[in-house]
């Protein structure tokens, strides 16, 4: 067949193309507002086939490249297959009409294809049935505008049927958004020992031009899909579950009733650039997480465990990781926000951000080693997190000054020193730093001032609690996390 041809086919079929491209964008959305979880319409479930099928290079090159824009490029990915997938069961539904000359065979041939579907992405019978319904008006606003005698009446027709559906794609898509499961924090019972550790930590702080202190003012959120599950704390439970003596369930006034700790934590994504900004530290309120574990009498052939969410996500540890872990449910003062894991969250002392499962609903004791979601996909975040030291703040005084600083952190092995550079590494001095808070895996902050005569490249590097100077040498954040010393080039004038 020739271009000209096909170019042509396509303007003759354009008013059906238009047709069945917003009816497969209004079912995408009709999904969405009938769900009442985001988690739950067919968006979210295209999302997760692309997220988990992906090739490994691609998601490489998602995560270590794309960066900021990784979720939002997954999500416009995910709607715009799921409208062309509804979008070509409309498109069956005209030609079985136009075969036919039945529009009730050309309805229910789309209502089938668009609710069969639906339902074997996992989708609910609610929002299944409300993605069929937009699917199936294709067909009939395909004859409807079909049906007038003048180009103009045809026109409008068309108009007024692409213009009703995409109506109905907006509206459905802010009924979804107000059913969307918001959570609102409540504080804590333990207030008062909370902001006592919070002015602590606001004392402990150094005074740095553009960036925060030891607590972080807001903390980075990074999932492996775009919609965050809706766990009502009264809904919620853990079960320790596998190879164990006895499976353990506990709820949250249960987990309440534990002992309660305040611990210091800080996460740092392991897509997290050199000097990147996916590295925050908060004040986590919580209760110990091996007790629990102990309680269900733990077996199995290789000491390893597998945490599961409400989202699905999971990773695997090894048993002994979990001494020291802690089931948080509170963060700087309230209960867990949403995108933290409301009602409660895995944090693993010394491993990169992804491992600490948000949402946590599972701990299951395995008999054989596996691998978790990331290691699947060629990552190694449960390996310990690189010891990295960032500039954050460049601060040029009218004294003809220069102060430096940002974070340092070397996980659970501390941070003793950061040693600043202004000539490019041929000579060290030791940095000011901010007081330890408590807590076994908790960054600092440190600051360096020198007198500015010209163009300076200023290097910074971390020093280990035993004595281990952070290594040279850069890595990419793929595999293993970014590490190496960070630089940067300060121009001042006397």
């Amino acid at each position: 067949m020739s271009a000209a041809r096909i170019r042509a086919g396509i303007r003759g079929n354009a008013p059906e193309l238009g047709l069945a491209a917003a009816g497969g964008l209004a079912a995408v959305a009709a999904s969405f507002a009938a769900a009442g979880d985001p988690t739950a319409f067919v968006g979210a479930a295209v999302e997760a086939v692309i997220r988990d099928t992906a090739p490994e290079p691609v998601v490489e090159f998602v995560r270590s490249d794309l960066r900021d824009l990784a979720a939002p490029t997954l999500l416009a990915t995910a709607v715009v297959a799921a409208t062309a997938l509804f979008a070509l069961f409309g498109l069956a539904g005209v030609a079985v009409d136009r075969r036919t000359d039945s529009l009730g065979a050309g309805v229910a041939v789309a209502a089938v294809l668009g609710g069969g579907a639906s339902t074997l992405l996992g989708v609910g019978p609610l929002p299944a049935l409300a993605a069929a319904v937009p699917t199936a008006l294709v067909p009939v606003t395909a004859r409807a505008t079909g049906a007038p005698t003048t180009v103009s009446k045809r026109r409008r027709t068309l108009l007024g049927s692409v213009g009703g559906l995409l109506g109905l794609a907006g509206a459905s898509t802010v009924l979804g958004t107000q059913r969307g499961g918001s959570i609102d924090p409540e504080p804590l019972d333990e207030a008062a020992e909370t902001e006592t550790l919070l002015s602590t930590a606001d004392e402990r702080s150094l005074d740095l031009a553009g960036t925060g202190g030891l607590v972080s003012d807001s903390f980075y959120e990074v999932d492996y899909s775009n919609f965050d599950p809706t766990v009502r704390k009264d809904d919620w439970s853990l079960t320790v579950t596998g190879e164990v003596e006895e499976e353990v369930t506990v709820d949250f006034e249960g987990l309440r009733d534990m002992s309660t700790e305040h611990r210091f934590v800080t996460l740092r994504c392991v897509s997290d650039p050199l000097n990147g900004n996916k590295m925050d530290n908060a004040l986590w309120t919580g209760t110990p997480l091996a007790d629990l574990v102990e309680e269900a009498g733990p077996g199995g052939g290789c000491e390893c465990v597998r945490l599961r969410a409400a989202d699905d996500y999971y990773q695997v540890f090894p048993l002994a990781a979990l001494r020291n872990g802690f089931l948080a449910y509170g963060m700087n003062g309230t209960e867990l926000p949403k995108g933290h894991g409301h009602p409660v969250r895995v944090l693993i002392p010394g491993h990169w951000g992804e491992i600490n499962v948000k949402w946590i609903t599972e701990i299951e004791v395995l008999d054989r080693d596996a691998e978790g979601y990331w290691e699947e996909r060629g990552w190694h975040g449960t390996g310990p997190v690189e010891t990295v030291a960032k500039i954050g703040s460049v601060d040029e005084r009218d004294d003809g000054t220069v102060r430096v600083g940002g974070h340092a952190y070397a996980g659970t092995r501390g941070v003793s020193a950061v040693e600043v550079s202004t000539d490019g590494g041929d000579t060290w001095s030791e940095a000011t730093l901010s007081p330890t808070l408590p807590g076994d895996d908790v960054w600092r902050m440190w600051a360096h001032e020198f007198a500015a005569d010209g163009t300076h490249e200023v290097v910074v590097r971390a020093v280990e609690s035993d004595g281990t100077v952070q290594p040279r040498e850069e890595t990419d954040a793929y595999p293993s996390g970014a590490t190496g010393w960070v630089s940067r080039t300060v121009e001042a004038e006397r």
